[in-house]
């Protein structure tokens, strides 16, 4: 998800920056609107945030494949507030990553922020939705966070294979996937933790947000709830 700066043509950097633009004046505006509704939200936004910026600064090094990855970190936000605004809070993250620790560049940072802040918390929100009442809901919130994680180097795969040719796609995609698929489990079980405190104690910002209904918030601060 750390695409290098100089890594990308100039024209798929101008490409993916394109498309994040557009998605965080959508996600700011998102943003301002729930921040209006409720300030109060703003405490469950600042963790979302840290979650990102510590989770996704990890830079954890394969033995195997002689490369490193990262967890993301989105899948907290991405169950809470849905995937522009992750993008947005990714975006803030990716910046002071590029400029203080040298994670990713700058003119690469609209690829970064389309794989980690958009096209990875997308599919996790969609398939939180989509089994929203039909699961357990921790169960539901690691799968999602597993999905976030994994699908953002899906989609970083596939942005470095369309600037370098499709034909390496299997290649890029192997290099992150044997290390990615027990960060991701990790990642989840992280995000299921915090998701569980944070239902404990402030369940009322997940019903604000349309994370959870006031029946399951009743459910899981039940004396016998697991």
């Amino acid at each position: 998800m750390h695409i290098m700066e100089g890594m990308l043509p100039v024209p798929w950097a101008a490409f993916w920056w394109g498309l994040t633009i557009i998605i965080l004046i959508v996600g700011i505006y998102q943003l301002n609107k729930i921040v209006r509704k409720n300030r109060e939200v703003l405490p469950l936004l600042a963790v979302s945030g840290a979650f990102i910026f510590v989770l996704s600064s990890l830079k954890i090094p394969s033995p195997v494949t002689m490369s490193s990855s990262h967890p993301t970190g989105t899948g907290l936000s991405a169950v809470t507030f849905g995937p522009a605004i992750t993008a947005v809070l990714s975006a803030i993250v990716l910046l002071f990553q590029a400029l203080l620790l040298a994670h990713g560049g700058l003119t690469t940072l609209g690829a970064n922020c389309f794989s980690m802040g958009f096209f990875g918390p997308l599919l996790a929100w969609g398939c939180y939705r989509l089994l929203k009442g039909k699961v357990n809901v921790y169960v539901n919130v690691f799968i999602a966070a597993f999905i976030a994680d994994l699908a953002t180097y899906v989609m970083t795969s596939l942005q470095l294979a369309l600037a370098y040719g499709m034909s390496s796609f299997v290649s890029f995609l192997g290099i992150f996937a044997l290390t990615q698929i027990p960060l991701a489990i990790i990642e989840g079980v992280i995000i299921v933790v915090a998701f569980k405190y944070i239902a404990k104690v402030k369940g009322d910002f997940l019903v604000e947000t349309g994370a959870l209904t006031p029946e399951q918030v009743d459910k899981l601060n039940a004396p016998d709830a697991a």
